[in-house]
Parts: C-alpha cells; structure tokens; sequence
C-alpha cells in the first residue's frame, strides 16, 4: 500500500487517517463475519490445552464448559470472533500505523521499519503459540487444583474464555520486548552498555512485569514468562550488538577514507 509524503497540508493528513482508519476497520468487519460462524470450532480450538481441567464430554469428546444465560452464548461468540480478527488483520492494522507515520522518519530511521515490522508480527504469533503449548495447561491446572477441599468448580464458558484470550495477548504483547530494546539500542535512546551494566535491574523489572502481566497468581506461569522474556532480552542485546559493530566498523572505515583523501 502507498506511503504518503513527508510534508502535507492538515487536511491531506486528516484525509490520509480517515482513509486508513476506513480500511483498517473494512478489514476488521469482513474478519469477523468470517470468524463468527466458525467460533464453535475456534473455541474448541482454543479449550483443547485445558480439556482436562475442565472435563471432557463423553458423547462429543469435546471440553464441556456451561452457558449460565442466553446472552452469554453470543457475547462470547462475538468477543471470540472479534479477537480472531484482530489478529488475522494484525499485519494490516499495524502497516496501516506504520505506514502513516512513515513519512516522518528520517531515511536511516527507515530502513529498520520493514524488517522490524516483519519481526514484531512474527514474535506477536510466536508469544501466543508459546501460550498455547506451554502456559495454559499448567496454568489451569494449578488454578483449578486451588478449589480441591473448597468446592466443586463449574466450568463456565465466558470465564474461561476471556482467562485464555488474556493469557494469549499478553504473552503476544510481552513477546515484542525484543523490538523495544532493538530500538532503544539502534536510535541511542539508551546505550547497549548501560542495559549490559543494569541486568539486575532489568532482571528484576522483567520479574515484576511477568507477575503483572499473567492474569492469574501462578507462580509457574510467571516464571514461565520471565524465563522466556529473558531469553528474549538477551537475544535482543545480542542483535544490536552485532549491528552496532557494523555500524563502528563502518564508520571507522569512512572516517579512514575521508584521511586518506585529504
């Protein structure tokens, strides 16, 4: 899709939002009409790490959660189909930002857009893939281990939907640290040696970051996350090392061209 010019009368820039705010929301729409008549399937999709936490039904083979009211049903059907397409629509809703303030960048600055964009919707995916294979069934299970000795936990369907869809955004949205400290690091908003220096305090910041960002109060959960946030931290750190090396030996390599010209 095209990218505006850098400089624009007020109105041209407000007509430019309005015509990508139309299609960001023209894509959202046709999703969720799309994923609406295919949440039944999408909600068993995602009931499937917590099948046994939740019990099993004999006929259908499927988890067995309760409606409690009529209203229930469709509210979780839309708030299902509603996120489904926020996410199919991901790399269209962020391009559509990025692309608006694009123009403003300076060309150096530029340049790292595309691949960091690639990047961010791949570690968005990555987070919920990581959720959904490793977080959700312990996670469950501690939870509804709780009630052993208190009383019997009745399964409902809207509850344990928005628990997952919680879960799911926010290992996706904790997944994107490496795009933060990347950028940090690249545009010198804090030098690689000061985040080398202070681990410990990022350590402990990653640390009460996880425990704010699980919904529940399990304990697994949380270290399940700083464990995985701080792999990709250092990941990070790890990347911008190696292209900050190619910036100094660039510039090494120009400052000595320009001597031996003179």
């Amino acid at each position: 899709m095209p990218i505006g010019p850098a400089r624009m009368p007020l109105m041209e820039h407000l007509g430019e939002l309005r015509m990508r705010i139309v299609r960001i929301v023209a894509a959202l729409l046709i999703a969720l009409m799309v994923f609406y008549t295919a949440t039944p399937t999408i909600i068993q999709f995602l009931l499937l790490p917590i099948a046994q936490s939740v019990g099993i039904d004999p006929t259908t083979g499927a988890a067995q959660l309760y409606i409690l009211d009529p209203f229930e049903a469709f509210a979780t059907r839309f708030l299902v189909s509603f996120w489904a397409s926020v996410v199919a629509t991901s790399p269209i809703i962020l391009w559509q930002i990025i692309a608006f303030f694009l123009p403003a960048l300076r060309p150096k600055e530029r340049r790292w857009f595309m691949p960091t964009f690639a990047a961010a919707v791949v570690l968005f995916i990555f987070g919920t893939i990581f959720c959904y294979l490793v977080i959700l069934n312990p996670a469950f299970g501690w939870l509804v281990d709780q009630a052993s000795g208190v009383g019997l936990v009745q399964a409902r369907l809207s509850t344990y939907i928005d628990i997952i869809i919680k879960f799911e955004l926010g290992f996706g949205i904790a997944f994107e640290l490496p795009i933060l400290i990347f950028y940090l690091v690249i545009f010198n908003i804090v030098s690689y040696k000061k985040l080398r220096r202070s681990w410990r305090y990022v350590y402990v910041g990653l640390m009460v970051f996880s425990a704010i960002v699980t919904p529940d109060a399990n304990p697994v959960t949380m270290f399940l996350m700083f464990a995985a946030l701080l792999v990709l931290y250092e990941a990070s750190l790890f990347v911008a090392r190696i292209v900050l090396m190619r910036r100094i030996k660039q510039q090494q390599e120009q400052e000595l061209q320009e001597k031996q010209a003179s």
